[in-house]
Formats: structure tokens, C-alpha cells, sequence
């Protein structure tokens, strides 16, 4: 089943006035949601490797909302509510859990140290290594997924990397 994305009206607004400040990558991928073309769509007119993420941070940040799916036959479905965000994280943990956040902090250490490396990251490995609950590292999970894919290796790994990491965090 196929996801069409289409432009709120503050996603008309970046448009027009550019006011959002958006990187060019990402005003291009806003450009170019339609309300007609599917994510398999938009991924085969765009060279972006991070669509997936660079789509879910659009529609947090309200400049695109879900339209419509499209079933295997080709036609337009309602979407039935509610439907998650893309980049949607799983449900925080009621109790404290230590074991499940040093698996978080663990797999985001690791990742960067295996496709970007330290240097560079020094920083915001420090702060991933300091974090002391879930919401810490969900708040660095942007800067965390962004070095992943500057880097050509973990460029082709990010989708991968990225489910993993959210079945963690």
C-alpha cells in the first residue's frame, strides 16, 4: 500500500515566504510533495537517501500531512485514524529501564563510532554516553540519524539502522 503525503497550509506558507528556514534538501522534498505522488514515488524523482526521515520531520513539524494510501489495485483509501508518524517512536517505558537505555545509548555510540567515527562526533557522543532517560536520547535521535547518513557506508545502512534504533529508544 502506497502513502501520499500533500502540504498543510504552513507547508503552502514555506512555499511562498521561506519563513521555516528549511535546508535546500528538505524544501526540495516539501516541493515536491504533492498530494498525488506516493513515497515510492517521491524516492524514485529524488536523490535523497534519508526520504523516509526527511518525510517524518516535515509532518512533525506540520509543514505535510498524510492524504491518502493507495491499495495494491491502484485506487485512493481514506487513511483511518489514527495513523502514527512516520518517525514515530514506540511507547516510553512506565518504569525505568535501565537495561533497555544503556541498549539505546549502546547502539547509538556503536553506530557512530562504526560509520562516522569519533572525530567529529566527540560531542555529541559525550551527551548520548551523559543521557539519563529515553527522552534525552530521543532528543539527540535528529543530530544521532543525521551523521549516520552523511556518511557513504551508513548512508546505505540508515533505514536499517534507524528501525533498530527506534525499537530501542
Amino acid at each position: 500500500m502506497g502513502v501520499v503525503f500533500a502540504k498543510t497550509p504552513k507547508g503552502h506558507d514555506e512555499i511562498a515566504t521561506k519563513a521555516g528556514g528549511l535546508s535546500p534538501r528538505v524544501r526540495r522534498v516539501l516541493i515536491f510533495v504533492d498530494g498525488k505522488r506516493t513515497v515510492d514515488d517521491l524516492r524514485s524523482v529524488l536523490v535523497s537517501d534519508d526520504l523516509q526521515h526527511t518525510l517524518g520531520m516535515l509532518e512533525e513539524a506540520g509543514y505535510i500531512e498524510l492524504s491518502s494510501l493507495i491499495d495494491t489495485s491502484g485506487k485512493a483509501v481514506a487513511p483511518q485514524p489514527p495513523l502514527p508518524s512516520i518517525t514515530a517512536f514506540g511507547e516510553l517505558p512506565t518504569d525505568h529501564d535501565p537495561v533497555r537505555l544503556q541498549k539505546a545509548r549502546n547502539f547509538m555510540n556503536n553506530t557512530l563510532n562504526a560509520f562516522v567515527g569519533a572525530l567529529g562526533n566527540s560531542s555529541l557522543l559525550d551527551r548520548i554516553e551523559k543521557a539519563s532517560s529515553h527522552l534525552e536520547l530521543r532528543a539527540m535521535y535528529d543530530e544521532w540519524y543525521h551523521a549516520i547518513v552523511m556518511s557513504r557506508e551508513g548512508r546505505r545502512e540508515a533505514e536499517s539502522l534507524r528501525a533498530k534504533l527506534l525499537a530501542v529508544i
